[in-house]
């Protein structure tokens, strides 16, 4: 078990360092110039010479690679070139924010995908299996934007029961865990985990009919078990791969709530990448991307670990 711990490990310290030289990259090389924000239209030669040496986008791309890799190996991502505060802080804000509203909504997902999913497998071929499956490809394909804004509509304009947006009643993303400000949290959580609950439904659905059919259930019940002590197994049974595609729409949430989050107006990950790419902060970007990139590659290795303890079958292969 520690070894094979070890190995798992072992394997992501190269990924890492491919997702911070992908990450240095993939800004670099895209268009535009980083100091527009920063720098009057009529600024002088030597002003905008003494602003590329201050940022240090006067040397070579492997230099500015090591220099900016073995900062951020200390905490250190930079100052945003936009705000000129640092950058580590306000990631970390914005990725707390984002790991509140993502992990809220993958448990409301897993819950009732999980429910639906459960239910379906058990009565397949039913009109109970039909509806689920129904609901699960609607939830699937419905854009997050657009239901985003019809929940805005209807519980915010006309019902006037939850806040449209913001992450608190004095709008500076200060976190209680009262009703003021869990409220609202109420509609992008509802509104992001509508994809994941459809995604666990389906996959939870063909692993209960996959379960059932096989010949130890059909043992399990020659053998006397009730119903509840079948249900246990099948649950065991499948939890490890449920368990897996829990943590893959967690870590696909964090990375892809821009939209959501900008919808309403929460101060996350998604709301911050927004604003860095449309000021071209770069280092706000590139520590935004690193710190998310990071937090999946080691989301992948919890749910590794994880699943490993529930199926001891993934140590002996």
């Amino acid at each position: 078990m520690l070894a094979y711990l070890a190995r798992r490990a072992a394997y992501t310290i190269p990924i890492m360092l491919g997702v911070a030289l992908f990450c240095f990259a993939l800004v670099h090389i895209a268009p535009g110039d980083p100091l527009v924000s920063v720098l009057p239209p009529d600024a002088s030669q030597d002003l905008q010479r003494q602003m590329i040496k201050l940022y240090g986008f006067d040397r070579p791309y492997p230099e500015q690679f090591l220099r900016w890799l073995g900062r951020a190996l200390q905490g250190d991502l930079g100052s945003s070139i936009a705000t000129n505060r640092p950058v580590t802080p306000e990631v970390l804000k914005a990725v707390t924010n984002t790991l509140i509203l993502a992990s809220v909504a993958t448990l409301i997902g897993f819950f009732f995908g999980g429910l639906f999913g459960f239910v379906a497998g058990y009565f397949r071929g039913s009109w109970v299996d039909k509806t689920a499956s129904a609901l699960s490809v609607l939830g699937v394909s419905v854009p997050h934007y657009w239901l985003g804004m019809v929940l805005v509509i209807v519980f915010s304009s006309q019902l006037n029961w939850l806040p449209a947006t913001g992450a608190g009643p004095t709008g500076s993303g200060d976190r209680a865990w009262d009703w003021e400000h869990l409220r609202f949290l109420v509609l992008p959580a509802v509104t992001m985990s509508v994809i994941p609950m459809g995604i666990i439904a389906r996959t939870v659905r063909a692993l209960v009919a996959e379960i059932l059919a096989q010949e130890f259930v059909i043992g399990l019940r020659a053998r006397g078990l009730n119903d509840l002590g079948v249900f246990l197994h099948v649950v065991k049974n499948a939890a490890p791969t449920a368990l897996a595609v829990m943590g893959l729409q967690l870590g696909y949430l964090l990375g892809g709530s821009i939209l959501i989050e900008t919808v309403f107006a929460w101060p996350g990950t998604g709301f911050l990448l927004n604003s860095a790419i449309f000021q071209r902060d770069l280092p706000l970007l590139q520590g935004t991307i690193l710190v998310l990139a990071l937090f999946f590659v080691l989301l992948n290795l919890l749910v590794d670990v994880l699943q490993t303890a529930l199926d001891p079958r993934i140590q002996r292969s």
